[in-house]
């Protein structure tokens, strides 16, 4: 089991410990509810030093990338971030990632070249860069995977600015949504602060060397002490996305769920020029509409918590789909859920039944995110 640059200060501070895509992770400091709560009010910040970061470079860069991922990279200017997905060849997705476009940074810039960096899942990681090393053939370009070198820390929650200011010489507040800059932090050179988020709540995310990154902790919690800030685990993390409606590959979405069924459609630009993988697919589906859709829902009158797995039924007990994940949400104190149901079911509204070993549980779909970004 692999370890993150933070490990010793997780266990040191008392962390429940367990291996999350062969990291051994924090998955609670004191409570997930409290955790949660802390990122809703205050800040927390995340160890997620396990994610993978790739580089790529070149001439054919942004052609690359094009012909590799659903959304359209060349929208991006210098500085900002794009989510998106890189679909396989048979309708599903490899993985669901974040582009950032690097050439704001001198240093990355080669005449006639573009630089970027992707941010993959950990638990894909070694998939996703056998798939871009494929992908890549006949571009030239030049692939880097620095995931090893690379510590992450997530600070999220209202009071972050007020917070993070005094430690960067970066005016945070001026940080633009899904975008990023580059700059000094706690002392530590060569820093990228962006604000993309995982948890609804406001944030930065901050990308340094493995051997500064320990350092960056410990200043964070020092400038953050007076406003708060908590230590959070994956599972506040988990509640928190859910609440969002953001999807969690693995269980959300797979290389057998396609973007459009996932609600995804708007990272997939089936109008741009260059061809992707499956995009003639997803453009039949379009035309045809697809046969189930990822939902929302929430369960009424019950405190029994939906499992990713759980088969989802019509009132009359017919089987509609799967859930896919579910959890009690500390915010609205009761359980919710997402999950595929055939598309007759799909409204917000529909009543289903969630099935729980021999138990039937009233729920209702709605729209998503089940909370409003900020709350």
């Amino acid at each position: 089991m692999k370890s993150t640059p933070l490990t010793e200060k997780h266990i040191a501070l008392g962390a429940k410990m367990a291996e999350f895509a062969g990291y051994n992770m924090p998955i609670s400091y004191s409570t997930i509810t409290e955790e949660h709560h802390a990122v809703r009010k205050a800040l927390g910040a995340f160890d997620v030093s396990h994610m993978g970061e790739f580089i790529v470079r070149g001439k054919d860069a942004t052609a690359f990338l094009q012909s590799a991922t659903s959304n359209d990279v060349a929208k991006l200017k210098p500085g900002q971030i794009q989510y998106s997905c890189m679909p396989n060849k048979k309708g599903g997705i490899v993985d669901d990632l974040l582009v950032y476009r690097l050439d704001d940074a001198p240093e990355m810039t080669v005449e006639g070249e573009q630089s970027y960096m992707l941010v993959v899942n950990a638990s894909n990681e070694t998939k996703d860069w056998r798939w871009l090393k494929r992908l890549s053939k006949g571009f030239q370009v030049k692939m880097q995977n620095i995931s090893s070198k690379t510590g992450l820390i997530a600070v999220q929650g209202p009071k972050v600015v007020e917070a993070l200011k005094k430690l960067t010489d970066v005016d945070l507040g001026s940080i633009e949504y899904y975008s990023f800059r580059r700059g000094k932090f706690a002392g530590c050179k060569n820093v990228i602060i962006s604000a993309t988020g995982y948890t609804g709540s406001g944030g930065f995310e901050i990308y340094a060397r493995n051997r500064d990154i320990a350092k960056i902790w410990d200043k964070i919690f020092k400038a953050g002490e007076k406003h708060g800030i908590k230590p959070c685990g994956l599972g506040a993390r988990d509640t928190l996305r859910l609440e969002m409606g953001y999807c969690l590959y693995g269980n959300d979405i797979d290389d057998k769920t396609s973007p459009l069924e996932a609600g995804l459609g708007w990272i997939t630009k089936l109008n741009k020029a260059a061809d992707f993988p499956s995009k003639a697919k997803f453009q039949k589906q379009k035309a045809d509409g697809v046969k189930r859709r990822l939902v929302g829902f929430v369960l009424d009158g019950e405190r029994r918590v939906p499992r990713h797995g759980y088969e989802i039924q019509s009132r009359r007990g017919a089987k509609i789909g799967v859930v896919t994940s579910g959890t009690h949400s500390p915010s609205m104190d009761k359980p919710i859920g997402t999950g595929y149901v055939k598309i007759k079911y799909a409204e917000p509204g529909s009543k289903i039944s969630i099935v729980a070993g021999g138990k039937k549980l009233d729920a209702v779909v709605t729209k998503l995110p089940f909370l409003e970004p900020g709350v």
